[in-house]
């Protein structure tokens, strides 16, 4: 959700009278909490830009980013008053109500900011996007020719690949998988699961509906897939799994599109692999046309227990944050930006082709982050032998139903 080998928070505080002026921010004080992908530093530093004359701006991207984000907005005063968030984890900052409708802020300040980039939740403005995302595959072109196979398309393919890859001695653990028991390992599971045409609910209901036949093919797709990657696979977020690649350990995987420019440009890997990483659609699995994958957006919010100076203040600090001004030749790349200027490049192939093939987006109901934090935290113990499909999928919807029930959902 993510800089090359960053492993800690990065701090940014900056001060400049002439760019103070410019945002048109007279008091208040900005903290933003995001994870640390370059699109998202580029926002950042752009919102720092925005400091001067005693007004602070400074921002923590981290990969912890959510678990710390609503915690850091629950105090009064809040200690981030801006979150940049992603369809799920805006969902997560509603339910805890840390987050405020940015409708009287747009009036007064909203120029510029496009209607489609306003994420409306019950007739009120909660976000404002700023960039589409998906995860898709990537793939080493020199050893798919030299393993003599065609890029996959579907997971089926992607394994059948694998298999000849590793019986021809290329590499040991061609595939790569973000697949850290937790949040990205439950992430995978939705992709999965919604490639096999699976529903996470019950119909107009709250409750779940995952125990199925495509949950368990879901799992033992998962499970295949894993066979074929680095034995600390349940350990390997995208950092990691990036580096995997970058290593030239790794041939194929699904990757986020964000992620693709750090992939291909010439930092931090052999000529050799970076000059022949290419990004290619979402795949389909089980002879699905859905592909399993989710569209996501990412954007910024407003915190509610701030002081109305400070919102105010970061309202105009996150909206310079997303000008066009940010897209220049080396930003332009790092995303599929939703900012007027912007111009299509080779890296994103990926995003766009998912949202050509119709990728759903990632579900925004209220209690999906509860269900995806119960698949994050039990579905790994099918992975390593410990438990059936069926009983891992049960435990996850026992964790699920209890957490729902606590909050009121069920």
């Amino acid at each position: 959700m993510f800089l090359k080998k960053m492993t800690v928070a990065a701090a940014v505080v900056l001060m400049s009278s002439q760019a103070y002026a410019a945002c048109g921010i007279s008091e208040g004080n900005v903290s933003i909490i995001g994870n640390e992908f370059p699109a998202i530093h580029t926002v950042a530093n752009a919102a720092a830009a925005c400091a001067g004359d005693g007004v602070e701006v400074k921002s923590n991207l981290t990969a912890d980013h959510k678990e710390i984000h609503v915690a850091g907005m629950q105090g009064n005063p809040a200690e981030y008053s801006s979150a940049i968030i992603a369809n799920s984890t805006l969902v997560a900052l509603m339910n805890e109500d840390v987050v405020r409708p940015l409708d009287d802020l747009l009036a007064k300040h909203g120029e510029g900011i496009p209607k489609s980039n306003l994420i409306t939740v019950d007739g009120k403005v909660m976000a404002v996007a700023f960039m589409a995302n998906a995860q898709t595959l990537a793939y080493r072109k020199d050893v798919l020719a030299e393993a003599g196979v065609e890029v996959p398309t579907t997971y089926e393919e992607m394994l059948a690949a694998a298999k000849v890859i590793r019986d021809k001695g290329l590499m040991e653990n061609p595939l790569g998988g973000a697949y850290k028991s937790g949040w990205n390992l439950a992430e995978e599971f939705v992709n999965m699961y919604i490639g096999h045409g699976g529903e996470f609910f019950k119909p107009g209901s709250a409750e779940p509906a995952i125990n199925n036949e495509a949950g368990i093919a879901t799992l033992e797709m998962l499970k295949a897939l894993a066979e074929y990657m680095n034995p600390d696979y349940l350990t390997h977020d995208s950092n990691a799994t990036n580096a995997e690649m970058e290593a030239g350990n790794v041939a194929l995987m699904n990757m986020w599109g964000s992620r693709m420019g750090n992939l291909m440009d010439d930092e931090g890997a052999e000529e050799q692999v970076y000059s022949n990483i290419v990004v290619g659609g979402p795949l389909t699995v089980a002879g699905g046309s859905i592909p399993a994958s989710t569209l996501w957006w990412d954007g910024w919010t407003v915190a509610k227990n701030v002081s109305d100076a400070d919102a105010e203040a970061t309202f105009l600090a996150m909206k310079n944050g997303i000008s066009p001004d940010i897209l220049t030749e080396e930003t332009m790349g790092q995303a599929v930006w939703m900012i007027e200027g912007y111009t299509p490049a080779p890296v994103n192939d990926g995003v766009f082709a998912a949202i050509k093939a119709g990728t759903k987006p990632y579900p925004m109901l209220p209690y999906q982050g509860l269900l995806h934090t119960a698949l994050g935290n039990n579905i790994a113990d099918f992975l390593l032998g410990s438990e059936s499909a069926e009983q891992s999928l049960a435990d996850a919807e026992a964790a699920y139903v209890a957490a729902a029930k606590e909050k009121g959902f069920l």
